[in-house]
């Protein structure tokens, strides 16, 4: 006895096929497309740690509780905001990398 499928029995099988393969590739930074060619492999490049850009850094010190924020020094491995606070000027130094951890 052979087995049929329909079109949209199929389509359903390979669309739940898709998704499988989206979620366990996604952990592991691959994608794989299925289309008319067959299975393809998608590489991305990884996104470059960026480190600390100055708005990040601004809004960062405005949340540490610095107001007119301003950015006064970036280097390699620190951005240096300076602000007002209750008691005068103040300066926060953040780390250059990826969340702008305060250093």
């Amino acid at each position: 006895m052979p087995i049929t499928f329909t079109r949209s029995a199929l389509a359903l099988a390979l669309l739940a096929t898709s998704f499988s393969f989206g979620a366990t590739a996604s952990a592991q930074d691959v994608e794989l497309r299925i289309g008319p060619n067959g299975v393809r492999p998608v590489i991305r490049e990884r996104d470059r740690d960026r480190g600390c850009s100055p708005r990040e850094a601004r809004a960062a010190a405005a949340e540490e509780g610095l107001r007119r924020p301003e950015v006064v020094r970036v280097t390699e491995r620190s951005v240096t905001v300076q602000g007002m606070t209750r008691r005068g000027p103040e300066r926060i130094r953040f780390a250059n990398r990826r969340g702008c951890p305060i250093i």
